[in-house]
């Protein structure tokens, strides 16, 4: 069976000898601390959530989006969300 590496960085290496060594005492975190994470996930969260909008398509884009995504089962809102998510991550490149 082949070994999984996992590479730490300086930081996570530095507190994986301390727990290792017993040397590692857990303090709570400031009050400052915690907001500062709180909103962090706060933000992270908001990424996630999903809007409603509007888009204005041609009658025949539609119909040939709505039959490709019938071939595919699955709806065409979905295959048109993936399309867009794809665009903003970089997976696909739009040429005009």
């Amino acid at each position: 069976m082949e070994h999984d590496f996992i590479y730490l960085d300086q930081e996570e290496n530095d507190l994986l000898c301390e727990i290792e060594a017993g040397d590692w005492i857990q303090k709570p975190l400031s009050t400052q601390e915690r907001q500062t994470y709180q909103g962090h996930a706060k933000y992270t969260k908001a990424l996630q959530e999903k809007r409603q909008t509007t888009i204005r398509f041609s009658v025949s884009d539609l119909a040939t989006i709505k039959a490709r995504s019938k071939e595919m089962g699955i709806g065409y809102q979905n295959l048109i969300q993936a399309l867009v998510h794809n665009y903003a991550i970089g997976k696909i490149k739009l040429e005009v």
